[in-house]
């Protein structure tokens, strides 16, 4: 897996950043760049079953929340330093975060040519760029700003992380005060 990697947001040229475009998982998914802010996405290179390791999450680094970095636990951000931080949100997820045993999870069926897709609230309390949804979901929540701001009956339908269980557990305690 490739040591750093750094998401380019904004791309002017697909065809430029394809050529330089390195992949850290070969065979696994890969990075299709578009034109465009925030339109690159990741797809799957080969067919998943619902439940399978799409791989193990390593070379991560501890940094502050960002839009770029994922929270694994109550305080602790990281940014993935590979193609993974290619993961666009859906409220339809195709994978699921475990942030105990570090691993990309098929949350579906996946075929090859599918995009990887993970619920930003599954992961985070509080969004440090919230966004409007437009993934098209039938139960889409419109409004992606994290699980602080979700209500209880939603979040129920997801897989979420330890930490963002114990902090609406919390949440929900306090709001019966």
């Amino acid at each position: 897996m490739a040591s750093s990697h750094i998401k380019q947001n904004i791309i002017i040229d697909a065809e430029i950043v394809k050529r330089s475009y390195n992949p850290s998982h070969p065979g696994l998914f890969e990075v299709v760049y578009a034109e465009g802010t925030f339109n690159s996405q990741l797809l799957s290179s080969k067919d998943f079953q619902k439940g399978d390791v799409i791989c193990t999450i390593e070379g991560t680094t501890p940094g502050p929340k960002m839009y770029t970095t994922v929270q694994i636990s109550k305080e602790l951000h990281i940014e993935l330093n590979s193609d993974l931080s290619y993961l666009n949100h859906s409220c339809n997820p195709s994978t699921l975060f475990n942030t105990e045993k570090m691993q990309l999870i098929a949350a579906v069926d996946i075929k090859k040519g599918d995009p990887l897709t993970f619920f930003y609230p599954s992961s985070e309390w509080e969004m440090d760029q919230p966004f409007s949804c437009w993934c098209g979901a039938e139960h889409c929540c419109k409004s992606i700003q994290g699980a602080k701001f979700v209500p209880m009956k939603i979040m129920d339908r997801y897989y979420v992380t330890p930490h963002i269980s114990e902090l609406l557990l919390l949440r929900e305690a306090e709001a019966e005060q």
